[in-house]
């Protein structure tokens, strides 16, 4: 049925191009072309339509991508007028047609519009990087971060856990796909295609990437796996060239060493969750002593972050810079009471705690000038991670182990400052 279904698929996207190339150019403006996309009634000629949208608007330059968004912010928006009057309405009379008008008010044109346009073969990975534009150009703008939420609310629904689809990654792999991997590695760079194998080919390792149907070739998000025994306490370690492999087999631990999320225009759309837990599942399924399951994390902005409170520490005194790390990690929040540390929202939110706390576990020049060196390792556990993740989001506590808890004790405050 995928065979088919691909196939019926190169034929219209054929067949609209042709229908593109072959008629008149639409000679509107973009703006125009998007309201009367919305306005279309005919199937073909709205996904023609759609199909000329889509290749006009790429080779845009940014000042034309920004007045695009604009129109679509300002004059695709909701009229407020309408709201006021459809609610009126149904809470007059709440019936099928008073509440299908008040929820037609509510919703602007340019939700419909990015509908259409997703209806032609091929738009879901052209919306993903408009919206990249989208994100770049609009940082300020509260019109275009109000659009922005409206990509967002439609993203959330296409690209949702039941769409997605969990691929291995492997040295046998397409050279295609490996050259992304090498491309959007965002944690530990690849640096050769060396590399790259060291980390796929033995036995003792694992990458895993989730794939959405419409965009086959583009991995969204994808993680590194290291099966060792133990928990380890260093990156370098890990990726070392000369480290001998082991067997599967004999790993009692998996290690998610590296986490990266592939397509900046899909930023805040959350794929992380369910891509750890269903690797961790299907490793427990494959490997059946596998007991522990880590990540070893980077922690981002320590040192600015220790720095800016003051806290004295020393990047080459190994108990100093695990306990400014602990201290870090437990007490650091932001404004809206979840922790500073964006990795510690990620894998705690998720149902995971505190567990271990390293120095000098990456010794690289990044590792260095974001954290001292210091990595943390986030647990897992498969039967608490539920439990673990309410409590999370009910209270904002971080939760650790007694170990990490303890470091807390030995950080050096300035006078009269703490916290």
């Amino acid at each position: 049925m995928t065979l088919f279904a691909d196939i019926l698929s190169a034929v219209f996207e054929r067949r609209t191009r042709r229908e593109v190339s072959d008629g008149a150019e639409d000679g509107r403006p973009l703006e125009e072309m998007a309201l009367a996309l919305v306005k279309a009634t005919g199937e073909t000629s709205g996904l023609v339509l759609a199909r000329e949208i889509l290749d006009r608007y790429a080779p845009l330059n940014d000042d034309e991508k920004l007045a695009f968004f604009a129109h679509l912010a300002h004059s695709m928006n909701i009229d407020p007028e309408a709201v006021r009057s459809s609610l009126g309405e149904y809470e007059r009379e709440v019936n099928k047609d008073s509440y299908r008008a008040f929820a037609a008010a509510a919703e602007p044109p340019r939700q419909e519009f990015i509908r259409r346009l997703n209806m032609v073969p091929g738009a879901t990975g052209a919306l993903v990087n408009m919206r990249s534009d989208l994100l770049r150009l609009g940082k300020t703008d509260p019109a275009l971060q109000a659009l922005d939420h409206d990509f967002r609310h439609l993203f959330a629904s296409w690209f949702n856990r039941g769409f997605l689809v969990l691929r291995p990654i492997s040295w046998e792999s397409p050279a295609h796909i490996l050259e992304k991997i090498i491309a959007y590695e965002a944690v530990h760079a690849i640096e050769s295609w060396e590399d790259l194998r060291r980390r796929l080919e033995p036995s003792d390792r694992r990458c895993f990437a989730f794939f959405h149907p419409s965009m086959p070739d583009e991995p969204l998000i994808f993680v590194e796996v290291a099966l060792t025994q133990g928990i380890p306490s260093s990156v370098q370690n890990l990726l070392a060239e000369e480290r001998a492999a082991m067997l599967a087999s004999e790993a009692d631990t998996a290690v998610f060493y590296s986490i990266s999320n592939c397509q900046s225009g899909l930023a805040s759309i959350s794929f992380g969750n369910s891509l750890i837990k269903q690797v961790a599942s299907d490793l427990s399924a494959e490997l059946e002593e596998l007991e522990t399951f880590v990540t070893l994390s980077p922690i981002p902005n320590l040192t600015k972050w220790l720095d800016a409170a003051q806290l004295t520490y020393s990047a080459d005194h190994s108990e100093n810079m695990r306990a400014a790390a602990a201290y870090y990690l437990l007490n650091a929040k932001a404004q809206d009471g979840l922790p500073f540390d964006p990795v510690a929202r990620f894998h705690l939110g998720n149902g995971a705690i505190v567990h271990a706390v390293h120095a000098d576990a990456d010794t690289s020049e990044k590792g260095r000038q974001q954290s001292g060196g210091a990595m943390v390792n986030y647990l897992y556990d498969l039967g608490q991670v539920e439990q673990n993740h309410e409590k999370f989001v009910t209270t904002h506590e971080v939760s650790a182990t007694q170990e990490v808890k303890d470091l807390t004790g030995h950080v050096a405050f300035p006078a009269n400052k703490k916290g």
